[in-house]
């Protein structure tokens, strides 16, 4: 099952990232949840220099009319388009290296040295893996054991 929806969320990625992609903005990453009838497509963007309000507005309105004629999720849903704030995912290997020596929490398929959770400083990013430090203790983390991850600066440290 994890397959088949990891599949078809990547299918989708592809379809959405070319149009996206097309009018300068980065599709950062994108979220698929809930059911049937209460299913929301969410859509992280990004752009050199940020996001607007209106920036959201018309990828919403262009990806709205792809989606109309492609149709590709079964069933009802709603679309979200959001800038990646503070909190950004990280999906690709591109962003994991933009963001060595920040601190990230990553949740993982299979648990990893004990922990499903992993909270610290990414260290190194290499071809399948990366390394975080988890206070003082380095952790190794196969790529493709990361169910989400994203950055989690220290709030206090931000303000």
């Amino acid at each position: 099952m994890i397959n088949e929806a990891s599949d078809f969320r990547h299918k989708l990625y592809e379809l959405l990232e070319e149009s996206i992609d097309s009018y300068g903005y980065e599709l950062v990453h994108l979220e698929l949840m809930g059911r049937e009838k209460s299913r929301v497509l969410r859509l992280y963007i990004d752009a050199p220099g940020g996001v607007t309000l209106d920036d959201c507005v018309f990828i919403s309105q262009q990806v709205s009319s792809l989606l109309d004629v492609e149709d590709p999720i079964e069933g009802n849903y709603s679309l979200e388009v959001s800038s990646p704030g503070i909190e950004r995912p990280l999906a690709k290997k591109e962003h994991f290296e933009q963001a060595v020596g920040e601190r990230i929490e990553v949740a993982t398929l299979v648990k990893c040295e004990g922990r499903r959770k992993i909270l610290g400083q990414l260290l190194t990013v290499a071809d399948h893996s990366l390394e975080v430090d988890v206070e003082g203790a380095t952790i190794k983390i196969d790529m493709n054991n990361i169910r989400r991850a994203r950055l989690k600066p220290n709030l206090d440290e931000v303000i």
